[in-house]
C-alpha cells in the first residue's frame, strides 16, 4: 500500500510538473507572437509614415516647381508689357507729331486769305470736304475721320489732295490700331507716290504697324528698305533708331 501511495503522489507530481511546463512554454509563445505582431505594426507604421513623409515632400517639391515656373511666367509678362508699351508709347508719340503738324499748318492755312487757300488747294469745290476731313483728323476724331478721308477720296480722285487724303486715312486706321488696314493704305501709297514728300513717312509707319503685329522680321525689311530708298529723310533716320533696338 506505501509503495501504491507513493507511485501515485510521484505521478501525481510529475502530472503537474508537465503542466506548469507546459503553460510556461505556452506563455512565453504568446509573448513571442506578440512581440512580432507588435513588431509588424510598427514596421507597417513606420512604412506608412515613411510613404507620407516621401509624399508631402514630392507635393512641397511640385509646388515649388510651379511657383517657380509662375515667377518666371510673371517675369516674361512684364517684359512684354513693358516693350509693348514702350513701342505703343513711340507710336502714339510719332502720330501725335504728325497730328501736331497737321495742327500746325491747319493754323497757318486759316491765317490766310481764302483765295490764298483756294489757290493752294488746286480745286476750291473739293477743299472744303479735305479741310473738313483734316480737322477732325485734328481733333483726333478718327473714326468720322476715316469716313470722311475715305468719302472725299471716293469722290474726287483725281483732286490734288485725294493723294494726301490717302496718306492720312492709313494714320488715321493706325490710331486706333487697324494696323492691317494701315498697312495696306500706306503700301499702295508707296507704291503709286514714291516720290511723295510723305512717302517716308507712309513706309516707316507701315514697320510700325508690322512690329506692333508680331510681324518683326517683315518690319525689320520694311526699316531697312525705308533707309535705302530714303536715306536722308528724318524717317530713315528714326527707322536706323528703331532698328538699333530690334
Amino acid at each position: 500500500m506505501n509503495r501504491i501511495a507513493i507511485s501515485s503522489a510521484l505521478l501525481l507530481t510529475l502530472a503537474g510538473c508537465a503542466s506548469n511546463s507546459d503553460l510556461e512554454a505556452t506563455r512565453r509563445q504568446l509573448d513571442l507572437v506578440n512581440q512580432q505582431a507588435t513588431n509588424r505594426i510598427a514596421a507597417v507604421e513606420t512604412k506608412l509614415s515613411n510613404d507620407k513623409l516621401l509624399e508631402m515632400v514630392s507635393q512641397v517639391d511640385s509646388l515649388k516647381a510651379e511657383v517657380a515656373k509662375l515667377r518666371g511666367d510673371i517675369e516674361v509678362l512684364n517684359y512684354n508689357l513693358q516693350t509693348t508699351q514702350k513701342r505703343q508709347n513711340d507710336l502714339y508719340n510719332d502720330l501725335d507729331g504728325r497730328l501736331s503738324h497737321l495742327e500746325g499748318a491747319g493754323k497757318q492755312d486759316a491765317s490766310q486769305p481764302a483765295a490764298a487757300r483756294q489757290a493752294a488747294a488746286g480745286d476750291s469745290q473739293a477743299s472744303p470736304d479735305y479741310d473738313k476731313a483734316l480737322n477732325l483728323l485734328r481733333a483726333r476724331d478718327f473714326p468720322n475721320a476715316i469716313n470722311a478721308l475715305g468719302l472725299y477720296i471716293q469722290q474726287n480722285p483725281q483732286a490734288p489732295q485725294a493723294v494726301e487724303a490717302s496718306y492720312w486715312l492709313g494714320v488715321a486706321h493706325t490710331a486706333l490700331r487697324q494696323y492691317d488696314a494701315a498697312i495696306d493704305i500706306h503700301r499702295r501709297f508707296v507704291e503709286q507716290n514714291p516720290g511723295h514728300h510723305f512717302a517716308p513717312d507712309a513706309l516707316r509707319n507701315i514697320g510700325n504697324c508690322q512690329r506692333e503685329l508680331g510681324q518683326v522680321d517683315q518690319a525689320k525689311n520694311t526699316f531697312r528698305r525705308l533707309i535705302k530708298l530714303y536715306p536722308k529723310s528724318d524717317a530713315a533716320q528714326k527707322a536706323k533708331q528703331q532698328l538699333a533696338r530690334m
